[in-house]
């Protein structure tokens, strides 16, 4: 896999244009534009959905009396949350999370929690309705937010800071998304390079989705409401 700095010279070969010395510690417009275009292209592969790149397994002690827990704190790359992937480790019981704000409401102030331990995402941190036991291990599949690796020392990282930098997307897939962000910068037409970008992302996207949703609970699998992992869609850049 090629490096952020090889991968723009190899788009500004195909698009004809200057290609950068350096994406840091430059002064140079074209290096500047070139750097910002990179780090647009890869939060927008970020965004699109749920790769498998970027699907990871979380977890989270609990604190006795303890209802908010921030992610950077026992997940500091956390982007997203896969729904019906969250369980009390060891237990039967499903732990109901990211319920609406409605679910919220209604649960906290107008009836009794039910004794099941419900959650929210909120200001980035895992907010409990109510108290859970502590010692919980809960164990959850998330989006990470990582965009590249240290090219050295394979150091995932959130956004690009070194010309030697890796993207942790397809090759191709990265050169399609600066190429059309490059040609639209300059003014130039960008559909058809637009139009493969997005036949690309969709081929490659869904290549990697499961075929059925996967049960994540041994011998409850019949239960209508427990359907398992279930992909997230493709998301707006």
């Amino acid at each position: 896999m090629k490096d952020i700095l090889r991968i723009c010279r190899d788009v500004a070969a195909a698009a004809c244009v200057q290609e950068p010395t350096t994406l840091f510690n430059n002064p140079g417009q074209n290096e500047k534009i070139f750097l910002s275009i990179a780090g647009d292209a890869l939060n927008g592969l970020l965004r699109y959905g749920d790769w498998q790149e970027l699907i990871k397994d979380g977890e989270l002690r609990t604190a006795e009396g303890k209802c908010d827990y921030p992610t950077a704190f026992f997940c500091p790359d956390f982007y997203r949350l896969l729904n019906n992937t969250v369980y009390i480790r060891d237990s039967a019981e499903k732990v109901i999370g990211a319920v609406t704000p409605e679910q919220w409401q209604r649960d906290k102030y107008l009836s009794a929690a039910g004794g099941k331990i419900k959650f929210k995402i909120q200001n980035s941190m895992f907010r409990f309705l109510t108290p859970p036991p502590g010692g919980l291990k809960i164990v959850f599949q998330y989006r990470s937010s990582a965009v590249a690796y240290d090219g050295k020392t394979l150091t995932e990282k959130s956004e690009l800071s070194a010309d030697t930098d890796i993207p942790v997307f397809d090759e191709y897939l990265v050169k399609l998304a600066i190429r059309w962000r490059l040609q639209a910068r300059n003014g130039q037409n960008y559909e058809e390079e637009y139009a493969e970008y997005e036949k690309e992302c969709r081929k490659r996207f869904a290549e990697t989705l499961a075929t059925r949703d996967i049960c994540l609970a041994a011998g409850r699998c019949g239960e209508a409401n427990d359907t398992g992992v279930i992909i997230h869609a493709k998301t707006d850049n």
